[in-house]
């Protein structure tokens, strides 16, 4: 085999991407099928190999599938504006500001149960009590 046609396992190690996945976003379509060795086994080139690292730093980003596959046919066609980029990057980057939001919240819930815990026995814990009336209070409970 050649550098241009290196089976699913060297591929994987290389761009990060597992053997597993690489089959999936073939399955997906993110992925164009490649082309097959006389054993029908697949050959990556240094192309598909750039193309796994991408969809790897993408996902790496919180990119969605489909947003990963609509920045895949922007970059497969480097002429146009990069003003549909630019447009799935801010949705990317306002769901990540949505959940620094529910985050920063979550850790000043837990640093108040945390500063309320007596440190005592667990019948007096103030951590097991919030979490008690937390469920009681989201009807989690009936």
């Amino acid at each position: 085999m050649s550098q241009d046609d290196l089976p699913i396992g060297e591929a994987a190690r290389l761009s990060g991407v597992k053997a597993p996945t690489i089959r999936y976003y073939e399955d997906i379509g993110l992925l164009p099928p490649p082309p097959r060795t006389l054993g029908n086994r697949r050959a990556f080139d240094a192309a598909r190999l750039r193309r796994l690292s991408f969809i790897r730093h993408a996902r790496e980003l919180g990119f969605e599938i489909d947003a990963i596959r609509a920045l895949l046919k922007l970059q497969d066609h480097p002429d146009q504006s990069c003003a549909s980029a630019d447009t799935i990057a801010r949705a990317r980057l306002a769901e990540v500001d949505r959940r620094i939001v529910s985050l920063s919240a979550l850790k000043l819930e837990l640093q108040h149960m945390i500063d309320e815990c007596s440190r005592g026995t667990v019948a007096e814990c103030r951590i097991i009590e919030t979490l008690a009336d937390s469920a009681h209070v989201h009807g989690r409970l009936t």
